[in-house]
């Protein structure tokens, strides 16, 4: 059996790789970690196709993590008890069938010109107001938030409070109870907002969570809980793409080559989303029901199970020089949204919001560069998902 290895919750600097990860993929596709809370140790697969066999097995459950201590990275459960992330089928395919509708192709097309006018609104005041700018600041969090709560919803009032419970709620810093409190209150938004509502709908979601609710599809709670991780998932975005802006910012070479030939944008999307870091450490885990070998080992029933997506994407077997980034990579089959049941409901939209910001500071920043040395920049520190503090541009 191999060895338990601590995997501390390190802060990072830019896009670096996790060391601890590196180590662990070294020992073998199948290993144990105890990470900085919760008990005891779990299981880590980090080898690409057993990520995806994992991911897409019902003997591998995350409702059961709820009864379980689990070692995780948050000192505290982010998901409510009944949140889609904690559920299997066929509970887990009725809640996101709930809000399905607006995330389909169709779903997000239609949200891509209001988002584009969003944007556009942004970046010709940032443009106004003339460098230097810091893009985290006036378009890396504004914007993510603006269209995520147009798709929820949310009254442009509300929207500071929102962001600011994510923040907390996807921090570490503050300390595992304001962290809590963050998200009690905005599970208390969300419930008076569909008490508002009731059964009167709309095509925004919690216009279509309460259409669910008022047709007894799902509870107010489990309604509740998808609000808060749909939210919540704005935040990741915000992270995601100032992870990419910063990667076009330190290696120009890159810019340049997307600036010269725009049709490469799409397949450099894929690679830049497959080699970012995303997260720090491993997300949600998931217990075994019955005891399973996956890649040689034996995992028993009851036992805890990570899959390393990070891991997954530089997967050589998969992707031929796995550390490089290569803009016209194909094919790029990454997991970056996971896979199986629990793939990213928001990935669309996410990609959408992306390659919109991407496009912008490629075309309407002539000569955009990094307003201080490098070495200056600052990455979030305790936070779940690893993203720049702030980017401050000039141009």
């Amino acid at each position: 059996m191999p060895p338990v290895r601590s995997w501390p919750a390190l802060d990072l600097f830019g896009t670096e790789f996790d060391p601890v990860l590196a180590g662990l993929m070294r020992e073998g596709p199948v290993t144990r970690i105890k990470l900085p809370n919760g008990d005891g140790w779990a299981w880590m697969v980090s080898a690409y196709e057993d990520v995806r066999t994992v991911t897409n097995d019902r003997r591998f459950s995350r409702r059961a993590v709820v009864d379980h201590n689990v070692t995780r990275l948050a000192p505290h459960f982010i998901p409510v008890d009944g949140a889609v992330g904690f559920e299997d089928p066929p509970d887990h395919t009725r809640l996101r069938r709930a809000v399905a509708p607006a995330f389909t192709t169709k779903g997000v097309e239609q949200l891509r010109s209001r988002a584009r006018e969003m944007l556009d609104e942004l970046v010709d005041g940032i443009l106004r107001d003339g460098p230097p700018a810091d893009l985290t600041e006036r378009l890396l969090a504004p914007f993510p938030l603006a269209v995520v709560c147009e798709l929820m919803g949310v009254p442009a009032a509300d929207r500071p409070r929102l962001h600011e419970w994510t923040t907390l709620i996807l921090s570490s810093s503050a300390g595992a109870g304001r962290s809590e409190a963050a998200k009690d209150e905005m599970c208390a938004y969300f419930a008076e907002q569909l008490r508002e509502r009731g059964a009167e709908g709309g095509e925004d979601v919690l216009g279509l969570l309460s259409t669910a609710i008022a047709a007894g599809e799902v509870t107010a709670s489990e309604a509740v809980g998808l609000a808060l991780l749909i939210q919540i998932g704005g935040e990741a975005v915000t992270n995601n793409t100032g992870n990419m802006l910063y990667l076009l910012l330190s290696r120009p070479e890159l810019a340049d080559a997307l600036r010269a030939d725009p049709g490469l944008r799409p397949s450099a999307l894929d690679e830049l989303l497959r080699y970012i870091p995303h997260r720090s450490a491993v997300g949600l885990s998931r217990i075994a029901m019955e005891d399973v070998t996956v890649a040689g080992h034996t995992i028993l029933a009851g036992e805890a199970v990570y899959v390393s997506y990070l891991a997954a994407n530089r997967d050589p077997e998969v992707f031929p020089d796995p550390e490089e980034i290569r803009l016209d990579r194909n094919p790029n089959p990454h997991v970056s949204f996971g896979y199986g049941p629990h793939y990213c409901l928001g990935g669309m939209l996410a990609r959408l919001e992306s390659e919109l910001m991407v496009d912008a500071l490629l075309d309407r920043f002539p000569g955009l560069a990094l307003a201080v040395p490098e070495a200056e920049l600052r990455w979030r520190p305790g936070a779940l998902i690893r993203g720049p503090e702030g980017l401050p541009v000039t141009w």
